[in-house]
């Protein structure tokens, strides 16, 4: 018997619990708006609307009237989708890098604006510039790797800076990721020095908690753009 062709709701949901079972939102996080999520998925409002009804009957969704919906457990089923499943563990590992980005850097941040030197500043300093002058991808991704670890270092805590060097690879590989998503939206490249600028200043200045929530903002406004970029490619067809 030939297949039913699925609603377009139903599809909707089919793309959200991909979304939401990959990590790239944590229970409490706010999804995009109804409007956003329609423009993003190619579809009407109305068909949105009613994917997001199913799964807050489902436990996953709490839909709060005049603020929005957000997330309130993952879907407990994986897809099975063999293609979703290697695309999800690449995702869950750029996620868990940026978790521990979170966890390293907003506290180095800190340490740094306590602890740096002129000597300590200079490499960031030299990196930030780089960024700012380089049209080179690569090079974009070199500068910006070399801005945290300058930071790391700069913290002098000789055990955060070994962890870093350690697991630098995979931070090649997250930064590229989400620069990737940064850098589709040209307006984004120079937000991105921004933020960057915005934490080189506190350091420098000595502004321990402007320093720690600079880091955390760029950290988080990261992970909201990967998000949104899933979203974007799992527009319905």
């Amino acid at each position: 018997m030939k297949n039913m062709k699925k609603k377009a709701y139903e599809t909707i949901i089919d793309h959200l619990q991909n979304i939401l079972f990959s990590g790239a939102f944590q229970p409490g996080d706010r999804l995009p708006t109804e409007r956003e999520l329609a423009s993003r998925f190619k579809a009407s409002r109305t068909s949105v609307r009613e994917a997001l009804r199913q799964l807050e009957a489902q436990g996953v969704l709490e839909i709060r009237q005049g603020s929005g919906s957000y997330l309130k457990a993952r879907p407990n089923s994986r897809p099975e989708s063999v293609s979703f499943t290697i695309e999800n563990e690449k995702t869950k590992l750029v996620y868990e890098m940026l978790e521990l980005r979170r966890a390293l850097e907003v506290e180095c941040a800190g340490l740094a604006a306590q602890r740096a030197g002129s000597l300590d500043l200079e490499p960031i300093r030299q990196a930030l510039l780089l960024m700012e002058s380089t049209d080179d991808a690569e090079l974009g991704i070199k500068a910006d790797v070399d801005f945290h670890f300058a930071i790391v270092n700069a913290a002098r805590n000789s055990i955060f800076a070994k962890l870093f060097e350690t697991v630098s690879g995979h931070m090649n590989d997250t930064i590229r990721a989400t620069r990737k998503e940064r850098l589709l939206d040209p307006s984004r490249r120079q937000d991105t020095i921004e933020e960057h600028k915005e934490i080189f200043l506190a350091i420098a200045s000595g502004q321990v908690q402007e320093a720690r929530l600079s880091m955390e903002k760029h950290i988080s406004l990261i992970r909201r753009e990967l998000s949104l970029g899933m979203i974007d490619r799992q527009q319905v067809q």
